[in-house]
């Protein structure tokens, strides 16, 4: 740009300087010529007019007896003397005195031209009696014939000037012409240099600042030098670039916004345009639908079975279905969008599998409340109504039978419901842990004792292996041992009577542990990973038979997450089961009291 506008501005500036001094040179040099004619037939009026009586009376009176050949001598005289006044030098600007009749060379200031006299329009006028004034700024003389009668003798006074003067004026005018030109150009050249760095050199820095704009590179300020136009436009381009900086910072941080809630959302999205090709998908949509997606996927391929691509683009909402993937359920939602002339399909895929599952439990959980409470409460309203019909008719020992089964089904129910309660609690965040400090060993060592009289009663064979000491923990010692008491009365239930029961503890890696192993029935592999649910039980029957509700474990597990500890089955080849509980020696890190025992 700058050598284009540069060379530009030289050429205008030389073509102006150029035609400039053509124009006054033209224009000067017609001048002068015209002001030279103009000149000699003013002069020459002027003296054969009537300011100048004396001279054309002194060319027009004879001498006595005065002959033709004298007349012409006479009046060359008269020319001679008054030359001055007809500028005559004898050079250039010659008089001659010719016959009036035939216009032959009589006489002059010079000698008559070789060949003769040409015979002019001026001269032909005179010839026939007139003044020849005629002049034409073609020729290349001026010449004046009057016609002039001394005595009766006819003359011609032809004044002829070859125009040398105002050819050599016009000669020194365009030597003059030419070298002012020839100056006009170099200040032409200055000045176009002067106008290239007051003009180009900001119009460039306005380049510069649009190049790097449109890069996308906004920081640079370009300097405004001036308050012309061109300085406002400057000034312009500078809040431009500012605020095109600052929008398109703004939409920049919308999209990060948007490409980082698009990464990170656990909802999938896959989006197709009008080709059907995808364009957009998330890694939710791919691990959802279980499938990396490249150019062969289409829109056909992945969801062409649920509507058709066609239905789903002219749709004036959006489409519902529901799709299984890999054991998991999901939900998708289609619908179109356009952008300009652009557009296509948007699916979004919403995992529902926990709401399902969630759903199912919900229903499992009402429905295993309702059994586990109908079998007491029917118990109890049976042996009521045998009491109320048998009134007076039943033995003392009948009815106290009765009346200690309904007690005994009345404080199962309460079982039930306070363990109920307990696991509300903890869903619900409102089980708070009281955090003391104690010894590890004492509440393994207290869990024994406590259950050493049941073990007896089934003549099981109950040890306690752990080392004589063990360090204090952190924690709700009444959960811990109600977590104890738990595992060690499941392996004296589920043992049969005459067996094995062992509880060891130790401590490792910045936690304590107890184990307890026996060598009861034991618990089939298919039910492992469900023991820790709510109401499960492996053999229901027997469950019940002991008392069981199925919410112990899982009561457990609870507390034990509380504790950031977990419990879990330690597999083993013998027969029987091995329950392990873990409990890190710091507690669980949370607020509270925390008390020294």
């Amino acid at each position: 740009m700058r050598r284009s506008l540069h060379l530009k501005l030289m050429l205008i500036m030389i073509l102006l300087i150029v035609s400039l001094m053509v124009v006054v040179g033209a224009f000067l040099m017609n001048s002068v010529t015209r002001y030279y004619i103009s000149d000699f037939y003013s002069r020459m009026a002027s003296a054969f007019g009537q300011d100048n009586v004396d001279f054309v009376r002194d060319l027009q009176t004879a001498t006595e007896g005065e002959r033709r050949s004298d007349g012409a001598a006479m009046i060359e005289t008269v020319l001679a003397a008054y030359g001055g006044m007809l500028g005559v030098d004898g050079r250039d600007r010659n008089y001659f005195v010719l016959d009036g009749v035939t216009g032959q060379y009589l006489a002059g200031s010079a000698p008559e031209p070789e060949g003769g006299m040409s015979v002019t329009p001026n001269i032909t006028t005179a010839i026939l009696g007139q003044p020849g004034y005629a002049s034409s700024a073609a020729a290349d003389y001026m010449d004046v014939a009057v016609p002039i009668t001394r005595g009766e003798q006819p003359y011609i006074v032809y004044i002829l000037d070859n125009r040398v003067t105002a050819q050599s004026l016009n000669r020194e005018m365009f030597t003059l012409i030419i070298e002012a030109s020839m100056l006009g150009l170099i200040i032409s050249i200055l000045l176009s240099v002067l106008l290239s760095k007051t003009m180009v050199s900001p119009l460039q820095r306005l380049t510069d600042g649009l190049e790097k704009a449109a890069e996308g590179d906004f920081s640079k300020k370009l300097e405004v030098t001036s308050n012309d136009e061109i300085g406002q436009l400057t000034d312009s381009f500078n809040a431009m670039a500012k605020r095109l900086q600052t929008t398109i910072a703004e939409v920049e941080n919308e999209r990060n916004k948007l490409d980082t809630l698009f990464l990170h959302m656990a909802d999938g999205v896959v989006a197709f345009d009008r080709q059907r090709k995808v364009i957009h998908a998330n890694p939710a949509a791919a691990q959802l639908l279980g499938l990396g997606f490249g150019p062969q996927d289409r829109y056909d391929r992945l969801f062409g079975g649920l509507f058709p691509f066609s239905q789903v683009a002219e749709a004036d909402s959006h489409l519902s279905a529901q799709l299984t993937v890999a054991g998991r359920y999901l939900e998708l939602l289609l619908a179109p969008f356009a952008r300009a002339n652009q557009g296509g399909v948007l699916v979004l895929i919403h995992d529902v599998t926990e709401q399902r599952t969630a759903e199912q439990t919900r229903k499992d959980f009402v429905a295993n409340v309702s059994h586990e409470l109908r079998t007491p409460l029917t118990n109890i309203k049976s042996y009521a109504e045998t009491l109320a019909d048998g009134v007076g008719d039943l033995p003392t020992a009948t009815a106290q039978r009765f009346l200690g089964v309904i007690l005994n089904e009345s404080d199962r129910m309460i079982h039930i419901l306070q363990d109920l309660l307990t696991l509300s609690k903890f869903d619900s965040g409102r089980s708070e842990l009281r955090l003391t400090s104690f010894p590890f060993i004492r509440a393994v060592d207290d869990t024994y004792q406590a259950v050493l009289m049941e073990a007896q009663n089934h003549r099981h064979d109950l040890r306690l292996s752990m080392p004589p000491y063990l360090p204090f923990v952190v924690a709700d010692r009444e959960r811990v041992m109600q977590v104890m008491m738990n595992i060690v009365s499941n392996a004296i239930k589920y043992t049969p009577d005459g067996g094995r029961i062992v509880i060891s503890a130790g401590a490792s890696a910045g936690k304590v542990w107890m184990e307890v192993d026996d060598n009861g029935i034991g618990i089939p592999a298919s039910d492992r990973e469900h023991i820790f649910e709510r109401f499960y039980r492996v053999d229901k029957a027997r469950s019940r038979q002991s008392g069981g509700t199925g919410l112990g474990l899982a009561i457990a597990q609870e507390i034990m997450a509380q504790h950031k500890g977990q419990i879990f089955l330690v597999d083993k080849d013998e027969p029987g089961l091995t329950v392990r509980m873990e409990l890190p020696i710091g507690g669980p890190g949370r607020g509270g009291s925390c008390e020294e025992e």
